[in-house]
């Protein structure tokens, strides 16, 4: 069947809609971790977890709901892993705005990510990017990740004398039940366990709160904490200022190469590509990214787009938009779970990072090393989001530096007029970067 007849409801017998909604079940499963992590990892910006919590879910039912039932696709939406770093540890923590601030750029690049998603233009500057910075886009984001999650689980920490890191203590129960928690994870994705990682979080807190190493909640199910606190608290007085432009654009870049590349996998995975490559009606699904980004910044979250992890319901057998369904139903449900979801504690949920991070350099076995003017950038791309600890820089070096050692190089024919565009908007960055 065409990708562009496949319809919201099951045809034929009721087995096909009972594969949808098991799929959107299984894809529900496989992200639900998310759940815990995006909202932990904004309460390091100075947002509350339950609140954050709260508005986590509502977006993620919401970008699914209208994924299922205006794309018609089975792809899951929630805030990104990534951008959510980034607002937490880069605009927050290292450039010092607010997070309320941070939420205001958020907003802004999802109605300019709407807009270009209605006029084309987001399409055509995503499929510009050269393969080998896409693949360094999602291997810096991997290792930028896998950090923060060792760090979450105790195994690393900071400012050691005489070194930027440090190991942890092993000996104290936190960093070895994170231990556990990543090799009991890895053997049930080994063994292809649907929600994996939501298996080796919950495993993991139970054994915590079996040995008396984080304290029981007092309940497990109550009514949904209100969003009150984060929502609707944009802060626009930044957008006055200059200096703030290289967040908007670092906001913009990523969700734009984010969404474009997980559109791409997961419709791979369900053979829903064209002969070219391509996914037919792509601006449906990319418009539904978009709005979701503009709701969730409302609601109080970071960048929202479609996860990897819809592979799993693809995996399972979903092709529909009835699986996306399912999966917003179930982040719906999930509402009424905040007390356990808070309970979860970091060595539970900081290795699903490091297992997110590690499945993220995948691509690089595709990375073409004969070519240094396909290399370096690459490298230095992926250097810089981990080194400088700010994913925006390592980005729109890679989109200066592409453009530039092609043309140094006496090869300026294979510099496309979008990687010229996003070359001009990288120095930009650099000119108004808060040095």
């Amino acid at each position: 069947m065409s990708p562009r007849s496949a319809p919201l409801q099951a045809t034929g017998s009721g087995g096909g809609a009972r594969r949808e909604i098991l799929a959107g079940a299984t894809t529900f499963a496989s992200m639900a971790y998310i759940i815990v992590v995006n909202p932990k990892i904004l309460e390091a910006a100075g947002m509350p977890f339950a609140p954050a919590m709260t508005a986590t879910i509502l977006a993620a039912a919401f970008g699914t709901l209208l994924m299922g039932l205006y794309a018609r696709r089975p792809f899951a939406v929630a805030p990104y892993m990534g951008e959510n770093a980034f607002i937490a540890f880069t605009v927050v923590g290292v450039l010092g705005y607010t997070w309320q601030q941070a939420l205001a750029a958020v907003f802004a690049g999802g109605v300019l990510f709407t807009l270009l998603s209605l006029g084309g233009a987001r399409k055509w500057l995503a499929e510009s990017i050269p393969a080998n910075l896409k693949i360094a886009f999602a291997a810096g984001i991997g290792l930028f990740l896998t950090f923060i999650g060792l760090v979450e689980s105790g195994l690393v920490v900071l400012g050691a004398p005489g070194a930027p890191v440090h190991v942890g203590d092993l000996a104290a129960r936190g960093p070895l039940l994170a231990i556990v928690c990543f090799i009991l994870t890895i053997v049930l994705m080994q063994r292809r366990v649907p929600g994996a990682l939501l298996i080796g979080i919950l495993a993991t807190s139970l054994l915590g709160f079996a040995t008396r190493t984080t304290p029981l909640p007092e309940s497990l199910v109550s009514l949904p904490p209100s969003p009150g606190a984060v929502a609707w608290k944009l802060d626009f007085s930044a957008m006055l200022d200059l200096k703030f432009l290289p967040v908007v654009l670092t906001v913009f870049v990523m969700d734009f190469v984010d969404t474009m590349g997980t559109l791409l996998g997961v419709a791979y995975k369900a053979d829903m590509l064209d002969a070219d490559g391509n996914l037919p009606g792509i601006e449906k699904p990319m418009l539904c990214d978009s709005l979701a980004t503009v709701g969730g910044a409302l609601l109080g979250t970071s960048t929202c787009g479609t996860f990897i992890e819809s592979a799993a319901g693809v995996e399972a057998g979903g092709r529909r938009g009835l699986t996306a369904v399912s999966t917003a139903a179930l982040f719906l449900a999930a509402l009424f779970l905040a007390p356990l979801f808070g309970a979860i504690p970091a060595y539970a949920y900081g290795p699903i990072l490091v297992v997110v991070g590690m499945a993220m350099l995948a691509p690089l076995r595709d990375l073409d090393f004969d070519d240094l003017t396909e290399t370096a950038p690459a490298f230095v791309t992926i250097v810089l989001m981990v080194f400088t600890y700010n994913l925006g820089l390592g980005m729109t070096a890679g989109f200066l530096s592409w453009p530039l050692l092609k043309t140094l190089c006496g090869r300026a024919r294979d510099v496309n007029p979008g990687m010229w565009v996003m070359g001009g908007i990288a120095l930009v960055f650099y000119l108004f970067y808060p040095y």
